[in-house]
């Protein structure tokens, strides 16, 4: 261990190792079956498999060292708390993890006796002075070349007993009377010597530092039963595909039971969850990691959630989606789909029973009670999981009939009245099925007709199916002519059931838009997508096996195909022959959602 003289104080110290003044432990390094034993007392045992190298044994304290308060300190309340703006969810908009600490530490801390501050560039040091702080029960500082000022007037604002300087950096002037620790070395050593300063009981070296050891070195820091050091040097990058963050947020929502104050960090920012996680440990809080694209996506953090909203406040930090405030919203109520989670798509394919509850003629849907019909719809479902997607058996209720003469409010369009409907969409709640309402508006809008079943779009699980076969024109009849509608009409509907979403912390609806010409959907290309709903172009052509698929290809090989999910419609009496579950999950794209009429 090296001593760096660069820093300056008014009552320094530089001391290494040997003088540092905690207490250190001098424990032998015992068997890897006493360590084993020691993993299981420490809390650790379920993450033991997830170990890449070796465990070394320090002190059985779990004690943090104590400190005596000095004339300076006395009658200061340093209490952590959290403190970011009016609004819940607060954010922290630094994305610089220097300008992000302080921002942190001005949050939480109105004053600290102690404070540890190291360099970002060095992924390990920050894991180690993250333990250190929480250890010490101070902020984490980091600091690089040209940041010096910021942080000196921060630490003038703490008023620290004493500075922890780990590592290489740049020179400091630190305010006067203010003991300072400076350590130097090897990553190795460093944590060596915080570790057994802290007697924790056991230490873990990481094979490297991505995004899953991020998330398994949170907890440590936020129990301090242990202490878990990373390699030297930069942090790995965040995966472009995101198939590792999902697996961090999951491992770090499942390793925690939220509490108080709730710190929601990017998982691609992992020094800000660091630096959070000390905050928190202090305050009581918890720090939990999200996909900052969506952070509804993630089942296992929606499962963690709920009923945490009257705990704290919420503060989000990382590069987040510009809809965090009311996603954040939906993640603390106790609203799920069918099956769990807030989101629709990925991970899951719909089933659907498709037709009218009192007539038999228009689908399946009438050909028995609700009850039987939840049980006929898992039945057909079942086969769509052969190639291990999740699926959700569901009801697509044919809401609005198309009349072939005109009704009594002339817009040849028969409405079931909301009571009609909701013995079907209660059994639905009941049996863990999906419900899509079907319009088929005649001459009146689509936006008009789904404002009738708002009480029911409400329910989590119920969501909007638009038919544009019966959308007519003016002076149009059903039969004669076929229906379209334009992307405006269509965007006005999804306007509008967004903002339910949204209002209402809801999870994700689906809305589904039926076709099977290219005409029936004028500029679909601009239909919009928000992250409120799935939006699903259904291809509903019936006939010949052969044309149902030439059908499906030719819609879905526009240049606008990616921004949609998918559907696929079987008939039991149209099609020659009816395609088989196996044949459905043959066709490209795989549909996302199947209905049976």
């Amino acid at each position: 261990m090296r001593e760096k003289p660069a820093h300056t104080a008014g009552n320094s110290r530089k001391n290494g190792l040997s003088r540092y003044p905690f207490p250190v432990s001098n424990s032998p390094l015992r068997p890897a079956a006493l360590v084993a034993l020691l993993l299981v007392a420490a809390g650790c045992a379920a993450l033991q498999a997830n170990l890449k190298t070796t465990v070394t044994v320090g002190s059985s304290s779990e004690t943090t060292v104590p400190l005596t308060a000095t004339p300076a300190t006395l009658g200061r309340d340093c209490t952590p708390r959290l403190t970011v703006g009016e609004a819940n969810p607060g954010r922290i908009e630094a994305l610089d993890p220097g300008q992000a600490s302080l921002s942190v530490s001005q949050a939480s801390f109105p004053c600290a006796d102690e404070v540890v501050v190291t360099t970002p560039t060095d992924f390990g040091l920050v894991a180690v002075g993250a333990q250190l702080a929480a250890g010490l029960g101070g902020p984490l500082l980091l600091v690089e070349e040209g940041d010096g000022a910021s942080l000196e007037a921060e630490l003038e604002r703490l008023a620290p007993r004493r500075v922890t300087l780990l590592g290489e950096l740049p020179p400091l002037n630190l305010p006067g009377g203010v003991a300072l620790e400076t350590v130097n070395g090897p990553l190795e050593e460093v944590a060596r010597w915080a570790y057994e300063a802290l007697e924790m009981d056991i230490r873990v070296e990481l094979g490297a530092g991505g995004v899953t050891e991020v998330a398994r070195i949170l907890q440590p820091i936020s129990t301090g039963r242990s202490f878990w050091v990373l390699p030297s040097g930069p942090k790995e990058a965040c995966e472009v595909d995101y198939d590792r963050v999902a697996e961090a947020v999951g491992l770090r929502a499942e390793a925690t039971d939220p509490q108080g104050d709730l710190w929601l960090v990017d998982a691609c920012s992992p020094e800000l969850a660091l630096v959070s996680a000390v905050a928190a440990r202090a305050a009581g809080g918890t720090v939990l990691l999200v996909d900052g694209r969506d952070l509804r996506n993630n089942r296992a953090l929606v499962d963690a959630l709920p009923g945490a909203s009257g705990a704290g406040r919420v503060v989000l930090l990382g590069k987040m989606t510009p809809d965090a405030d009311w996603q954040v919203a939906a993640l603390l109520e106790d609203h799920e789909l069918p099956g769990g989670g807030l989101t629709l798509f990925p991970g899951r394919r719909i089933v659907a029973l498709y037709g009218n509850p009192t007539y038999p003629a228009l689908g399946v849907m009438g050909e028995q009670g609700p009850e039987e019909a939840a049980e006929r719809a898992r039945e057909v479902s079942a086969p769509y999981a052969a190639d291990g997607t999740q699926v959700l058996p569901a009801f697509e209720i044919i809401a609005t009939v198309a009349s072939a003469s005109a009704t009594a409010d002339g817009d040849y369009s028969w409405e079931m009245a909301v009571d009609e409907l909701r013995p079907w969409v209660d059994v639905a709640a009941r049996q863990g099925l999906y419900v899509a309402l079907d319009l088929q508006p005649g001459r009146t809008g689509f936006l008009d007709q789904a404002k009738r079943y708002e009480e029911l779009l409400l329910m989590p699980h119920v969501g909007l199916a638009l038919d544009p076969e019966w959308r007519l024109k003016p002076n149009q009849v059903h039969l004669r002519q076929i229906g379209s509608v334009d992307a405006g009409e269509v965007n006005q509907v999804i306007e509008w059931l967004a903002g339910l979403v949204r209002e209402h912390h809801l999870p994700q609806k689906l809305l589904i838009v039926h076709q099977f010409t290219s005409s029936m959907i004028t500029n679909r290309e601009l239909i919009e997508t928000p992250p409120e709903l799935a939006v699903l172009i259904h291809v509903d052509g019936q006939g010949p096996i052969h044309s149902k698929f030439e059908t499906y290809d030719a819609l879905t090989g526009t240049a606008d195909a990616d921004r949609w999910w998918w559907g696929w419609k079987n008939f039991y009496d149209e099609d020659s022959p009816t395609p088989t579950p196996a044949q459905v999950l043959e066709v490209d794209p795989l549909p996302d959602y199947i209905s049976y009429q």
